[in-house]
């Protein structure tokens, strides 16, 4: 657990301090941290289900595949960008808000200098699993809408696929402060799903519209093609929703295509808080 990483309890928004093996506010209100590395500030008030979030086997599959580099060129755009954007900061606070298992947080960690970071997911698995890749990371349970981050004092968030959640964002980032932000474009592994769907209507997305806090920055779409073996084809369907969503016939022929080749379509935003 990283001490400059400043937290605020989740029921009274005190600061938390760390002794020894937990956090306590003023309020006496204290969490555990885990044997992994992590603590959990996601209350059960604020809790929609009882394991919010990806499952585990969503999770292993998803750091089966991320662990084969196949979206290193997307980790690495959001390392060049976060590079300029931190140039003229001395000492950098970075929050990766919806980390899951932790690969672009740590890929992020070890790409810049001075840097102190904390990765927040809703799903304990998926945080628990994070631990495994950098201990100095501050690794969180919980709610994007309810952040555990004191007000102004991260530098950086990085949204990796996940929703912007603008007024928490706001909160916790320095006036001038960046988020990036990478969302799924219009033909993302469109290949994919024509194969597990019986129609494929195009859709075009783009990020969505953000609010007065945030002057957009940047806004640039990027692609490239990728080639997978059929095992790495199957976790790339199980770490997303489409697996547990498509009929019998199509997931049969999925795990019967010996390789198939992809298009990684994505758009990287930038916002600067005003």
């Amino acid at each position: 657990m990283n001490k400059s990483i400043d937290m605020i309890c989740p029921i009274c928004g005190d600061t938390l301090n760390i002794y020894d093996r937990n956090l306590s506010c003023l309020s006496n209100h204290t969490y555990d941290i885990a044997k992994q590395g992590y603590v959990n500030l996601l209350p059960v008030q604020n809790k929609h289900s009882l394991n919010p979030g990806d499952t585990k086997e969503m999770l292993l599959a998803r750091r089966s595949f991320l662990n084969t580099d196949t979206y290193l060129p997307i980790s690495q755009e959001v390392i060049k960008t976060a590079k300029i954007l931190l140039q003229s900061t001395p000492c950098r606070k970075i929050a990766d808000i919806g980390c899951g298992e932790g690969y672009y947080l740590e890929a992020l960690k070890h790409s810049i200098d001075n840097c102190d970071c904390i990765g927040v997911d809703i799903s304990k698995e998926g945080v628990r699993m994070a631990c495994s890749r950098d201990k100095d990371i501050s690794w969180v349970v919980s709610t994007a809408t309810c952040l555990p981050i004191e007000t102004n004092t991260i530098d950086l968030i990085t949204a990796m696929f996940s929703l912007v959640a603008e007024n928490e964002f706001a909160r916790i980032l320095k006036t001038g402060g960046h988020i990036i932000e990478v969302t799924a474009g219009s033909n993302h592994l469109i290949e994919l799903k024509q194969i597990i769907y019986d129609n494929v209507f195009h859709q075009s997305k783009k990020p969505a519209s953000i609010g007065d806090a945030f002057t957009e920055i940047s806004c640039d779409n990027h692609t490239f093609t990728f080639t997978l073996n059929n095992t790495d084809l199957v976790n790339l369907l199980k770490m997303t929703p489409h697996y547990w969503r498509i009929k019998k016939e199509h997931r049969e022929e999925l795990e019967k295509t010996p390789q198939l080749t992809l298009t990684a379509d994505y758009w990287i935003r930038v916002l600067r808080r005003k």
